[in-house]
Formats: structure tokens, sequence, C-alpha cells
């Protein structure tokens, strides 16, 4: 793992975050939500047509979810001003917070691909330590919109295009800097205590774009809520 932080597993408490809001003003932080379960997902920037689709997914079981008692918020890897620009037109019932350097996405441990260097001798650890072979060796379509399962880098044009999504300098300038990012679900109770996480493609690369379905969200929030 290098110094990559392991995932936050059932029974850590939650890491402190403070963050600005895209849809609503001010900052958001741990403290705020104490006394009140959350679940929080955290994505890569709006670059990513695939979380762009698992945040629509979030948003639509959102109502579900605080019906149980559980508030349900998401963290992005775009600058605030980019992020509430785009959900101007897009809103969404999610509590959507901004993180441009993946701060808090590292603070919870969640995985970001790093390569091994052409011809390393180090055996590889998928997600931490890959070889780009490995990566390209990737396919998916966990939305069944592509033809065919296609290598992820290669997925985020067409999908982009489909959406009629256009890349702006600062999207291209996330991608560049964290474009392996990994994403990641944890559902903390009102201590503040991970009480279920779910990260992607955390032991295979073809689950890469692959998010806990809303049925699994559902059963985890029920849970708590027992």
């Amino acid at each position: 793992m290098a110094d990559q932080k392991r995932p936050l597993q059932p029974g850590d408490p939650a890491s402190a975050f403070t963050l600005p809001a895209a849809n609503r003003e001010g900052l958001v932080s741990l403290s705020d939500l104490r006394g009140q379960p959350f679940l929080i997902g955290f994505f890569r920037g709006l670059h990513c047509p695939f979380c762009r689709r698992q945040l629509v997914q979030l948003g639509a079981i959102q109502p579900a979810l605080r019906a149980l008692g559980v508030e349900t918020l998401a963290v992005i890897n775009t600058p605030v001003e980019r992020a509430r620009m785009y959900y101007r037109h897009r809103p969404t019932p999610v509590t959507l917070l901004s993180d441009p350097d993946c701060v808090s996405h590292r603070a919870f441990g969640v995985p970001h691909i790093e390569f091994l260097p052409e011809g390393s001798t180090e055996t590889p650890r998928w997600p931490y330590k890959a070889t780009m072979d490995q990566f390209m060796a990737a396919r998916v379509n966990p939305t069944g919109e592509l033809p065919a399962p296609t290598q992820p880098m290669e997925a985020n044009p067409v999908l982009n295009a489909k959406d009629g999504f256009v890349m702006e300098e600062i999207d291209h300038a996330i991608l560049a800097t964290h474009g392996t990012q990994l994403a990641g679900h944890f559902l903390v109770d009102a201590e503040g205590i991970v009480r279920w996480a779910h990260i992607e493609a955390l032991d295979d690369p073809n689950q890469i774009a692959t998010s806990p379905n809303p049925a699994e969200l559902l059963a985890a929030a029920s849970s708590l809520a027992r």
C-alpha cells in the first residue's frame, strides 16, 4: 500500500473533514453531522461519466434513505465553482461537497492506483501498485450503455459525447492529476463510527466504475436503522 491509508472498515471512527458545499451555502464537516447517521460517497470529478451516473442513482434513492433517518452526502473531485455551475443545471437532493485535491478521499482510505515503472520487478498489488497492462486490460460496461465492455479511459469520451458533456480546462487538469482515483461509499452511524463500506474495484480491475446498487445501499441503511 506504500503510503496509502487502508480503507476505513466497520468499527473505525470516520475521519474528520470540512468541505465546501456545491449545492448549498457554507461548509460541511464531520462535527456538523454528529448525532445523524449518514451515507457518504467519494467520487472522481465531473470528467468521469460513470461517477455522474452514480450520483444520479444516489439522488434517486435519497428520499428512501432519508425516510430511514440517513442523510446522504457525495464528495466530488471537482473545484466548487465548477461543481456549482454544473449542478445548477442538474440539481441533486444529495448534499454535494467539493474536494479537488482528494484530501477526504485519502483520509477515508479510498485507494488511488499507482503505476509501477515499466520493467519494474516489484510484485503488483492491485489497486495500490498496478502495472499499466493490468489497467489497460480492464473492460467495463456497468450501465449497459456501451456496445461492448470497454477500457475505462476509452469509455469516458464515448459516454461524455453521449451526454453532451464538454470537458473544460479544469476537468482535463483534474483528470490528469487524479484520473486513477477510485470511488468509495461509507455508512456512518450517529456516533461517527463506520458501519458499512464499499470500495470500487478493490479486488478486480474489471469492477472499475461499478458501485453498490440501490438495493445494497438501502439494505445497509436499513440494518443501521434497526
